[in-house]
């Protein structure tokens, strides 16, 4: 009988232990602002091209847990993409969330018109495959007509 406790007990630490780090999976509003502003200070540094091109770099420094970098010019075409290399240098303007918000034109006028902020929206998690709540942080390029964006879900 002892031995079937200490198997259950041991069972549930590891369960326990497995949500645990699930949960650590996930990023945070706060950690996707300051890999915008982390982008930013590279982008200053690299110049936009080969900054935009290290953010696509698959595991490496841009991609933490669930988040990563997305750069769109002004008119709305994308010219980086840490989710998906085969968007990069088509025109989304007119792309729309799966609640029917114009996404990218959500973005592109939030940094014309304040310059930085947050949007909501609905997107599938690259991890689970569900729609769930979504907050994206972006920021205008100073000295570029684009942005560069991360979000984070709720």
């Amino acid at each position: 009988m002892k031995q079937v406790v200490r198997w259950l007990l041991a069972v549930s630490f590891v369960m326990a232990m497995a949500g645990a780090a699930r949960a650590q999976e996930r990023g945070t509003p706060a950690d996707a602002k300051q890999m915008v502003e982390d982008a930013l200070a590279h982008v200053k540094q690299v110049g936009p091209a080969q900054a935009f091109q290290d953010f696509m770099v698959p595991g490496g420094k841009w991609h933490k847990k669930d988040i990563y970098l997305l750069c769109i010019d002004l008119d709305g075409t994308m010219t980086c993409s840490g989710a998906n290399k085969a968007l990069v240098g088509k025109n989304l303007i007119d792309f729309k969330s799966a609640d029917g918000q114009p996404l990218i034109k959500n973005l592109v006028d939030l940094a014309k018109t304040k310059g930085s902020g947050w949007v909501e929206y609905q997107w599938p998690h690259p991890q689970t495959g569900k729609m769930e709540a979504k907050r994206t942080y972006v920021a205008k390029i100073p000295g570029y007509d684009g942005l560069v964006g991360a979000g984070a879900y709720k």
